[in-house]
């Protein structure tokens, strides 16, 4: 279908939990010596102007990232992902600068990791999968684009060289298709490679493959999980919109629990537009 551009919706109440997330998984694998990838399944643009193009048509960005931007009160956890989205605007923690462009997941991804990591990405939209190619031109080796489907291409890359690797799925939705697809790609790659991290985003929806996800997700033989959603609004009557957002963490680090207990309160009271807002935090295993 294709017709999904993440620039819309670039720095919303979603990529704060899911990009949150993701940079503490990064920081997480770059404690330990050995080398590691991170391989992204959609990767998107990489980067996202916020005062022009598409992100200025809905502004979802100002519920967002810009709730957060001038706060001094942040979590240290969450004030390193802020603190990331500043230094992209050549801003600093004291002052950080007008809120111009977003990063989207290769960006943050990119700065957890060291000169021995690598950064796989996939984007399969054409304009998107080019503005990619280009926002990371200078990265040599360390950063590979592929235009192509990203649950396609972890049957080629898992298990990794380093056999140490963050797998992000983040997949559009477009389609009911892209559940099932989802659930598949796990499949595949825990197959290969059990020992790996699989962060999955989805969205809140009404539609039923949306509300089915999280506990097909949960059925998957793995020994430890980590399931988090952020709800900022009641669904609406009508059915219609994303009112929240979660990231299913497979293999998570023991450490991510406590991080999001103590983050997830402050998320809600600040990115909360109704008194549907909220969160919920399972995990199982170790």
């Amino acid at each position: 279908m294709l017709s999904y551009r993440h620039a819309f919706h670039a720095g919303n109440h979603a990529d704060v939990l899911k990009h949150f997330v993701l940079v503490q998984l990064g920081r997480h694998l770059a404690q330990k010596d050995k080398s590691f990838w991170i391989i992204d399944t959609h990767a998107g643009a990489g980067l996202y102007a916020l005062d022009a193009g598409h992100a200025t048509r809905l502004k979802e960005y100002e519920a967002g990232i810009g709730r957060l931007w001038g706060r001094d009160d942040l979590p240290a956890a969450l004030a390193d992902y802020v603190d990331l989205v500043r230094a992209c605007n050549s801003g600093t923690t004291r002052s950080p600068g007008t809120l111009r462009v977003y990063p989207g997941s290769p960006w943050l991804a990119l700065q957890t990791l060291r000169p021995q990591d690598r950064l796989r990405l996939f984007e399969l939209h054409s304009s998107d999968s080019a503005i990619l190619r280009d926002n990371f031109k200078d990265q040599g080796r360390r950063v590979a684009v592929t235009a192509a489907n990203g649950f396609d291409a972890l049957k080629a890359l898992l298990p990794p060289p380093p056999r140490r690797a963050l797998v992000l799925i983040d997949p559009p939705y477009e389609t009911r298709d892209d559940y099932a697809h989802v659930i598949a790609a796990l499949k595949e790659g825990l197959s290969r490679f059990p020992t790996g991290v699989y962060a999955v985003w989805y969205p809140q929806l009404a539609r039923p493959e949306a509300r089915q996800l999280p506990a097909r997700l949960q059925s998957l033989p793995v020994r430890s999980w980590l399931n988090v959603t952020l709800d900022v609004r009641k669904p609406s009557a009508d059915g219609f919109g994303m009112h929240g957002s979660g990231m299913f963490v497979i293999n998570p680090p023991w450490t991510l629990r406590q991080t999001l207990a103590d983050v997830m309160p402050y998320l809600v009271r600040v990115l909360g537009e109704d008194d549907g807002a909220g969160h919920t935090l399972d995990v199982q295993g170790d």
